[in-house]
Parts: structure tokens; C-alpha cells; sequence
């Protein structure tokens, strides 16, 4: 197994997403958003492209994806939440689809309890991934039946973990091939 690829895998098995109770609970500029963000998905964060930008957070506003800031400058962990959210899951999923599983999830949960259900699944769905390619990472043991009404975000955050793992494990392994040349 290549060394980076399992040092990789090891911290990423150990993610956890912040939950609800702690996101800030107070008024950020869109800079402070945009390094929280970049700090707590620092994960997906790869030489080629931002995170997330200035321009994405007014599409998404724009879009109705999320709520609008208030008072134009000001956000807050509904946004921090909703932001989190689009950009894991717009790795994988369309646009469209992410606003209806919002939209679904959020009124069959409540906002706060549906953020919270996509971090654990998240992190779930990393941790079970990685443990099929790292023979020292072991499944979650808070893996359990999926509920009918989980199926789409528990796809949904597995399709997400397959992919970030494959592109991963993919972009060292180009690195080290271009290394050897």
C-alpha cells in the first residue's frame, strides 16, 4: 500500500464534520465563512480549484439553495450548514438534486437534525470506504441498516466517499509516476 495514499486514509477516516451546536452562533462576514469552510473541508482540498469562492456562495443564494444572508453581508450557521452540505455533495450530485434532498430532508428532520444526520453519514460513509482499501481502518461500528428514509443521503454521501477516495488515491499515484520520470 502506498505510504501517502494510508497516511491519507488514516486522517481522513478520522473526520469529523462539526455538528449544529458547533458552528458559530453569530453574524460572519463572507470571508469568515469562506475560511471556515475551506478550514472544515480542508479534506477535499487539492491543488487545481478553490473550495468554494465568493461567486459560488451568490449562485447558490441565487438559486434559492440556501437562504440569503442577512442584511446582505451577514451570515450565520444556517448558512455554514447549507454551505457544508452543497459543497460535499456537489462532488456527486447535480445542483438541482441537491436543493430537492435538502428541501426533503430538511422537512421530514428539521434543518439542525437533517445537517446533523448528513455529518454522521458522512463521516460513516468515509470511514467504511476507506476501511475496504486500508487493511489498519476498520468499519464503523455506527453502521446500521439504512432507514427508508436515509437511503438518498446515505447513497448520496457513499457515492461522495467512493469517488474523493478514487481520486485521491488516483492523483498520487500520477504524482509518483511523473516523479519517477
Amino acid at each position: 500500500m502506498d505510504k501517502k495514499f494510508e497516511e491519507w486514509a488514516k486522517q481522513v477516516s478520522t473526520l469529523h464534520l462539526p455538528r449544529w451546536e458547533e458552528l458559530p452562533d453569530m453574524d460572519l462576514y463572507r470571508d469568515q465563512v469562506i475560511t471556515l469552510i475551506e478550514r472544515y473541508l480542508s479534506f477535499l482540498a487539492n491543488d487545481d480549484e478553490k473550495i468554494i469562492t465568493t461567486s459560488m456562495i451568490n449562485n447558490y443564494v441565487k438559486w434559492k439553495m440556501m437562504p440569503a444572508p442577512n442584511r446582505k453581508k451577514q451570515y450565520n450557521r444556517v448558512h455554514l450548514g447549507y454551505l457544508i452540505v452543497i459543497t460535499i455533495l456537489k462532488q456527486v450530485v447535480n445542483i438541482k438534486d441537491i436543493k430537492n434532498g435538502i428541501e426533503l430532508l430538511a422537512s421530514q428532520r428539521g434543518t439542525h437534525n437533517a445537517y446533523n444526520l448528513f455529518c454522521l453519514q458522512m463521516e460513516i460513509s468515509l470511514k467504511n470506504v476507506l476501511a475496504l482499501c486500508v487493511d489498519s481502518i476498520s468499519f464503523d461500528e455506527k453502521y446500521k441498516a439504512i432507514e427508508e428514509d436515509e437511503i438518498v443521503l446515505s447513497m448520496g454521501t457513499l457515492s461522495f466517499a467512493s469517488k474523493l477516495v478514487a481520486v485521491k488515491k488516483l492523483e498520487l499515484e500520477n504524482h509518483e509516476i511523473k516523479n519517477k520520470e
